[in-house]
């Protein structure tokens, strides 16, 4: 098990690293994988658990160096969920793999939740050359309206998990607000920026992905006809996402 320290908390990371290529080897770029919010009660235990597995195939059929992390709360990671400590454990995952893996570069790739934050991220980290979005939400508004409704939802899904937490709910609640990925996006290009949504996907309106892109010039919409919400078990997606990474250069 790898450890990624994000604001002093533990989090579970596991590194795919290409088949038959030397640890020293140069010229290599890394991807980082942002997985989503829980969608169903207690999932906080296995959200992202299969995500190691899909950070393998990556890292074997685009020949990357491929990082799959649990964000705080979810999983094995230590602890509470909260927006700007899901950004700031995106920072993190930054830094840990160009340190641990020694790569030239490094593109996020982020589903769902992770999709919105792997923007906010990349908008000011110039580390960071390409974002990829599956799915993802231009804010969350949709949060931020019942705050501590959504607070409940939090804590049912298991991704807060000590008691008493948040000790200051305005200050949590206000990252709901705050943390937009359609107030940053204009910042990404002319690194590139690749946009992806279902036409059925009943959790995030086609809406977002279009105001995404027309916000950030230069930057592509990839419309899958008859996919939902969770694109990165559609081979389709995964398809779009090893076209994209193998379009990329250092």
């Amino acid at each position: 098990m790898e450890v990624i320290e994000s604001d002093g908390l533990k989090l579970w990371a596991h590194t795919a690293r290409p088949p038959n290529r030397r640890s020293n080897e140069v010229g290599r770029r890394g991807l980082i994988l942002c997985h989503g919010f829980p969608t169903a009660p207690r999932w906080a235990e296995s959200s992202g658990i299969t995500y190691p597995e899909f950070a393998d195939r990556l890292a074997a059929d685009a020949d990357w160096v491929v990082l799959a992390f649990h964000f705080r709360g979810i999983g094995r990671s230590e602890g509470d969920f909260s927006v700007g400590g899901w950004v700031n454990d995106v920072r993190a995952s930054v830094g840990y793999l160009i340190e641990s893996a020694g790569v030239d570069g490094v593109w996020l790739a982020g589903f769902r939740t992770g999709g919105t934050l792997a923007i906010c991220v990349a908008a000011d980290d110039e580390r960071v050359r390409g974002v990829a979005t599956f799915g993802a939400p231009a804010d969350f508004d949709s949060w931020a309206s019942e705050p501590r409704r959504f607070l409940e939802v939090a804590r049912e899904r298991g991704v807060i998990r000590t008691p008493g937490y948040p000790e200051d709910v305005a200050a949590w609640a206000q990252e709901l607000k705050t943390v937009r990925a359609i107030d940053v996006v204009d910042r990404i290009p002319p690194r590139p920026l690749l946009v992806v949504h279902g036409t059925i996907d009943d959790e995030v309106p086609m809406s977002d992905a279009r105001v995404l892109v027309d916000a950030a010039p230069g930057s592509e919409l990839r419309v899958i006809t008859g996919a939902g919400h969770r694109l990165r078990h559609d081979p389709r997606g995964v398809a779009v996402l090893l076209g994209w990474l193998d379009r990329q250069a250092l």
